[in-house]
């Protein structure tokens, strides 16, 4: 079992996010200022898929981005 790296942009980004990914039963811990480490259990499909649900819930302008394993959670390009 490994894990998958979350990189919010802002620290409250973070922790709105961290709790809805707790909320929908995922194993999700707080890392550094703007992190979050989820528990990749049945491979990180789910888990980016999940990420990019609650993105579009919280209502951020933002769009996850998934480069080496770490699912970035970034403004839109353009």
């Amino acid at each position: 079992m490994g894990t998958i790296q979350v990189e919010a942009a802002r620290i409250p980004d973070r922790d709105h996010l961290l709790a809805l990914l707790r909320e929908h039963k995922l194993d999700a811990e707080p890392e550094n200022e703007v992190g979050i480490v989820v528990s990749n259990q049945d491979g990180d499909g789910e888990v980016f898929s999940t990420v990019e649900e609650l993105i579009m819930r919280i209502g951020a302008p933002f769009v996850p981005i998934k480069h080496e394993n770490v699912i970035y959670v970034r403004p839109p390009v353009g």
